[in-house]
């Protein structure tokens, strides 16, 4: 308890929050662009059917950081950016297969990387 307490009274610097909000941001973006490949599939004629999350990456990113090792959850079919967050996901094997390597690498590469 005591723990929980110290953590929740911790604040992060301007920095380390500017940070935060460009990973965010960076990741939300990602999510949308797979949705949106995905969902061109669909109206072109090359997939019979897809479910996107498009529109629900604010409030995954949200629940992503909030999340603690061993909380349950039931699954959302809609949750790409909540398990891209998570690790269960890895939209560059995706995005890789549809877009040309220049489009693609500055939306997964990190400026410190």
């Amino acid at each position: 308890m005591k723990e929980a307490m110290q953590e929740a009274n911790t604040l992060m610097s301007f920095e380390q929050f500017k940070l935060s909000v460009v990973d965010d941001y960076r990741i939300a973006n990602i999510s949308r662009q797979a949705s949106l490949l995905g969902r061109r599939e669909v109206l072109t004629g090359k997939a019979k059917f897809g479910i996107f999350g498009d529109g629900k990456e604010v409030a995954q990113i949200a629940m992503a950081k909030v999340f603690k090792h061993g909380d349950f959850r039931s699954g959302y079919y809609r949750d790409q950016t909540l398990c891209s967050l998570q690790g269960c996901l890895r939209y560059s094997n995706i995005l890789h297969n549809f877009m040309p390597i220049q489009i693609l690498m500055p939306t997964l590469v990190r400026k410190d990387d």
